[in-house]
């Protein structure tokens, strides 16, 4: 549920990257951090674990409109995408108000890709949240690798594995040179949004 700043007249909403270890989470975050700077609220804070990083920073993104006077601020997460760092994963998601999953194209990470959306299926019903109804974007990342000749699945595959039962949007993306980075959240923060005015019955 999303945080109202009565005081500051600021409506905090949580979003947070979920996929698979080193499937391009914080490669998105870097991309989104860098063009938003400006607008960005103190640093980006990375807890670093083992070949993974937990990330987070906020921002009052300009140009969203405000919800009845209240200005918009969100705030970012990264989760750990190894399987070790299931606890960390957990805590991240904890008061959550819309997801972006980041699934790898590498035909080799297709396992690791329906391990982790389980994983974040799991974790989301023991806060008694349902995935069908949170608002979720899913980003189909690593595409411009097929230029390098690495074996790729294609988007048809991926959302036949992973988004055929939740049909929630789907961007193909380079996040490494930021294509399709801010249309996947663009459409996150729209559906957040949506869902935060039904919440408030506003």
């Amino acid at each position: 549920m999303a945080n109202i700043n009565l005081k500051n007249k600021e409506i905090e909403c949580k979003i947070v990257y979920y996929g698979p270890g080193r499937c391009g989470k914080t490669t998105n975050l870097e991309y989104i951090f860098k063009t938003f700077r400006k607008q960005a609220i103190g640093d980006m804070v990375s807890a670093n674990t083992e070949g993974d990083r937990t990330l987070f920073f906020d921002f009052l993104p300009l140009g969203i409109g405000k919800i009845r006077d209240y200005d918009v601020r969100l705030q970012l997460y990264t989760v750990p995408g190894q399987v070790k760092y299931s606890s960390t994963r957990k805590m991240v998601l904890r008061e959550v108000d819309g997801l972006v999953f980041v699934a790898d194209s590498l035909k080799v990470r297709r396992e690791k890709n329906m391990l982790s959306l389980k994983d974040l299926h799991q974790n989301l019903k023991e806060y008694g949240i349902n995935i069908l109804k949170i608002p979720l974007v899913m980003q189909h990342n690593k595409r411009d690798l097929a230029k390098q000749g690495i074996p790729l699945m294609s988007i048809a595959q991926m959302e036949k594995d992973l988004n055929r039962q939740l049909k929630v949007p789907f961007f193909p993306a380079s996040a490494i040179n930021g294509d399709g980075v801010g249309d996947t959240l663009k459409t996150c923060i729209k559906l957040t949004l949506q869902s935060v005015k039904k919440q408030m019955g506003w």
